[in-house]
């Protein structure tokens, strides 16, 4: 079963979006496989501390997504193929470059301090 331990919720987005990114990215980092079972709605509910709609707003575009299956009044499960993890993969990677880039725009740092800061990051 996933575990949300890991999770560390904060204000600055919905907590769905936050619980969608989680799962997301274990599943980028292989640490979710395909045929994992979710905790249900209520046990993540109570471990997360959040409203259980919240949970089933977040279960609800994970099901949307593709990247789980659920059926009514049963357990859910991480469905995958080698596509879904390329998109899911391309998908996170746009998003948080992304708003890194936004960030760093608004603080004034220039393309080529962005470039260079990157490269000198990496190689470490």
């Amino acid at each position: 079963m996933i575990s949300f331990e890991k999770l560390i919720l904060n204000d600055s987005e919905p907590i769905y979006a936050q619980i969608v990114r989680f799962v997301k990215r274990g599943i980028v980092a292989e640490t979710i496989q395909d045929g994992e079972e979710m905790p249900s709605r209520r046990v993540l509910s109570a471990t997360l501390g959040v409203n259980p709609n919240t949970i089933q707003k977040a279960y609800r575009i994970l099901e949307e997504e593709g990247i789980i299956r659920s059926h009514a009044g049963a357990k859910s499960f991480v469905q995958l193929d080698s596509a879904a993890v390329s998109s899911i993969r391309a998908e996170l990677i746009e998003s948080e470059i992304g708003a890194l880039i936004g960030a760093m725009q608004q603080s004034g740092v220039s393309k080529e301090e962005a470039l260079s800061l990157m490269q000198r990051l990496w190689k470490e």
